[in-house]
C-alpha cells in the first residue's frame, strides 16, 4: 500500500526533480490498475465520449455523462489525486457556473482537483474555483492557430532545432505565471516543446505536467491509459509502437471463445457443471 499524493508532495517532486506520473482513466478497474502502479495522478478525462463512446465530436460530451464516469474512478483510486475535466461549457459560461460544475464534481464523485482546458483563456475561472477551496489544474499551450500567429508550423515545436520566437516564448512564460498567481496547484502544458518546455518549468514554482506534445523536459507526463496499451478496436490493425495491444488481444482471444462456443465446447472460466 502507498502513501497517499497530495498537492504538497507534488510540488516536493518538482523541486526534487523526480517526475510526476499521471494516467486518464475512464472506469474502475483501469483506475485500480494505475493506482496499484503508483501513479500520482488519475485523471478523468472529457475525451471519454469521443475515445471510448464513439462520440463523433469531443465536445458532445455533458456534465451528466461525466459524473458516472468521475465517480467509477474515485471507486478504483486509493492513493493517487484523481483530476475531472470539465466538458465544453461551465468554464466558458462563467466563473459561477465553474463553481456550481467543480462543486458537483466534488461532492458527487469526490475528485480532488479540477483541470480546466483552456485556462489562460479564463483566469477568472482559476481564480473562483481556488477561492471555493477547490484545486486546480490549468491547461494552456500552443495550438495550431497560435503557432501560425507566430509563424510557426505547429508540429515543428517539438523538434529539438525548433526555431521559437522569444515574444512567443515571452507570452508562454506570462500565461503560466499569470495562472499560478491566480492560484494554480498544476499546469498542463499542451505541446510544449524542448525549447519552450524548459523554460517554463524554470519560470513557476509549481508542477508543469504536459500530455500532448509533452517530453521529458516537463516536471511530468500524462498519457491516456487506453492509448498507452491500445485499448481500441482501431489497434486490431495496427502496427504503432505502444506499451502492449490489448485491442489485438481481445479480439484474438474473443475470436477463440466465439469458435469454442460454435464447436460446442466448454468455454474458458464458466463454471463446470
Amino acid at each position: 500500500m502507498g502513501d497517499k499524493v497530495s498537492l504538497a508532495s507534488l510540488a516536493a517532486m518538482k523541486a526534487r526533480g523526480e517526475k510526476i506520473v499521471g494516467m486518464v482513466v475512464w472506469d474502475t478497474h483501469m483506475a485500480k490498475i494505475v493506482d496499484r502502479i503508483g501513479v500520482e495522478i488519475a485523471s478523468v478525462g472529457d475525451t471519454v465520449g469521443h475515445n471510448l463512446w464513439g462520440q463523433a465530436n469531443p465536445l458532445e460530451i455533458t456534465m451528466d455523462q461525466m459524473m458516472p464516469v468521475c465517480q467509477a474512478v474515485r471507486r478504483g483510486v486509493k492513493n493517487a489525486l484523481v483530476s475531472a475535466d470539465f466538458p465544453f461549457g461551465p468554464l466558458q459560461a462563467g466563473p459561477q457556473q465553474a463553481v456550481d460544475a467543480a462543486i458537483r464534481m466534488v461532492k458527487e464523485a469526490g475528485v480532488d482537483m479540477i483541470k480546466l482546458d483552456g485556462a489562460a483563456e479564463a483566469p477568472e475561472g482559476v481564480e473562483a474555483l481556488v477561492k471555493a477551496g477547490i484545486p486546480v489544474w490549468a491547461q494552456f499551450g500552443v495550438t495550431p492557430q497560435t503557432a501560425l500567429a507566430y509563424g510557426m508550423e505547429y508540429k515543428s515545436m517539438n523538434t529539438a532545432d525548433a526555431v521559437v520566437p522569444d515574444e512567443m516564448v515571452d507570452t508562454l512564460i506570462r500565461q503560466a505565471k499569470m495562472l499560478e498567481d491566480a492560484g494554480a496547484s498544476l499546469l498542463d502544458f499542451t505541446n510544449s516543446g524542448p525549447i519552450v518546455g524548459p523554460a517554463v518549468v524554470e519560470a513557476v514554482t509549481i508542477p508543469v505536467i504536459g500530455g500532448f506534445g509533452g517530453g521529458p523536459w516537463l516536471d511530468g507526463r500524462v498519457r491516456m491509459a487506453h492509448a498507452a496499451i491500445g485499448y481500441s478496436a482501431a489497434a486490431v490493425d495496427s502496427d504503432a509502437e505502444n506499451y502492449a495491444n490489448v485491442g489485438k488481444i481481445a479480439f484474438d482471444a474473443l475470436g477463440e471463445c466465439a469458435a469454442d462456443i460454435r464447436a460446442g465446447k466448454q468455454i474458458k472460466g464458466a463454471t463446470k457443471r
